[in-house]
C-alpha cells in the first residue's frame, strides 16, 4: 500500500483542524474537522484571501523564515484560553528538506477524560 494512503487517513481522523497550504499560500487540503471548524472548504482557495493584512504579513514573514534554514520548522501562533489549546504553523519539507508549504496544528492541553483503552460505541 502507499504510504500517502495511511498519511492521508491519520490526518483525516484527527479531532483538530489540519489546513495544509503550499508555498504560494493556496489551500491543498483541509481535514474533515477544519471543514466543520471554519463552516467552509477552502481547498483550492488562498489562505490569505481569509485574513486580514496584519495576519498576512505575519504569514509572509513566518513562510520566510522557515526558507531560511531546515531548522526552522515551527511557529508558534495564538493561543486560545476558551478552548485550552495552542495553535501553531509547521513547516512541510521533501525528502532533501526543501520548503514546500506549511500547515495549522491545534494543540489541545485538556487533559483526557476518557478511560484508557475504551473501544465501545
Amino acid at each position: 500500500m502507499e504510504l500517502s494512503m495511511f498519511f492521508k487517513s491519520m490526518i483525516d481522523q484527527d479531532p483538530a483542524p489540519v489546513v495544509i497550504c503550499d508555498l504560494e499560500h493556496r489551500v491543498v487540503y483541509m481535514n474533515p474537522a477544519s471543514i466543520a471548524r471554519y463552516h467552509t472548504d477552502l481547498t483550492g482557495k488562498s489562505l490569505k484571501a481569509c485574513h486580514n493584512a496584519e495576519s498576512n504579513e505575519k504569514i509572509e514573514k513566518m513562510v520566510g523564515w522557515f526558507a531560511e534554514s531546515k531548522e526552522h520548522n515551527i511557529v508558534y501562533t495564538s493561543r486560545n484560553d476558551k478552548e485550552n489549546k495552542d495553535v501553531y504553523m509547521v513547516a512541510l519539507r521533501d525528502e532533501q528538506g526543501n520548503l514546500i508549504g506549511y500547515y495549522e496544528k491545534h494543540l489541545y492541553r485538556a487533559a483526557e477524560t476518557a478511560p484508557l483503552y475504551r473501544m465501545e460505541d
